[in-house]
């Protein structure tokens, strides 16, 4: 494919427009990309038009480049909208991408004052604490620690988690209606076991997403969750209006 340089729009323009098409639908994270002479001899154009698009690239998040080593396509994100509430499960299925989770631990344990507070319940009521590992196409991208309250979910299994997403468990054995959520970000810095499960370096940059969940009046969902700092990142739409 040639470039039109009876085209209004610049060279380097068209030939990012290329490339990025051909990553979007031929490419994998990690794969490498044509070298710049390739490029130029290919679609036979100058070094510096070749250089401009990669910049591009770069700059946009297409491709990262390797000093030594040539260009290579980044680690792509996932894109959260933070406007309604939503699944993980359900998230990455829409983006094609294949979900699925790995229970850790299940118990019940005592609430503690700081959970008592986040759950609206009594010190020392019973909670059920689980710990699970989230996976998009059997990439690990989140360590989540769930806390439910017993009295709302009596006779919650270890095996009905394994078998299918909590919330479709939420819905179709226990009747929940969810009414809304609220989510508190934070950045981090990746813990020693956090990086174990998340198969990232200690001290890598994560987001700590903190989550209420609540039914009518009541809360029946408290979860942290530990996201790769590298694999995800969130939208919020702002509209302008009174003050």
């Amino acid at each position: 494919m040639y470039l039109d340089k009876d085209l209004n729009d610049p060279l380097y323009i068209q030939l990012f427009n290329i490339l990025r098409r051909y990553i979007e639908h031929h490419l994998d994270e990690g794969d490498q990309l044509d070298s710049e002479r390739d490029i130029c001899v290919k679609y036979q154009v100058s070094r510096t038009t070749v250089r401009q698009a990669l910049d591009k690239l770069e700059n946009e998040g297409y491709i990262e480049k390797i000093q030594g080593k040539g260009n290579f396509v980044a680690h792509r994100f996932i894109n959260q909208d933070l406007v309604r509430f939503y699944s993980f499960s359900e998230e990455m299925s829409k983006l094609g991408k294949h979900p699925s989770s790995r229970l850790t631990s299940f118990e019940i344990v005592e609430n503690s004052e700081s959970l008592a507070e986040h759950l609206g319940m009594e010190i020392g009521d019973l909670v059920y604490k689980l710990i699970r590992v989230r996976y998009a196409d059997e990439v690990p991208m989140m360590y989540e620690t769930t806390y439910l309250p017993v009295n709302r979910f009596k006779g919650l299994s270890a095996e009905s988690l394994k078998e299918h997403s909590m919330y479709d468990v939420f819905r179709k054995d226990f009747g929940v209606t969810i009414s809304n959520g609220e989510e508190v970000l934070r950045p981090i810095l990746i813990n020693r076991v956090e990086s174990m499960y998340l198969d990232v370096p200690e001290g890598s940059p994560g987001l700590k997403i903190s989550r209420t969940t609540r039914e009518g009046d009541g809360v029946i969902e408290y979860t942290r969750s530990i996201a790769r700092g590298d694999k995800f990142e969130y939208r919020v739409y702002l509209e302008n209006g009174p003050r």
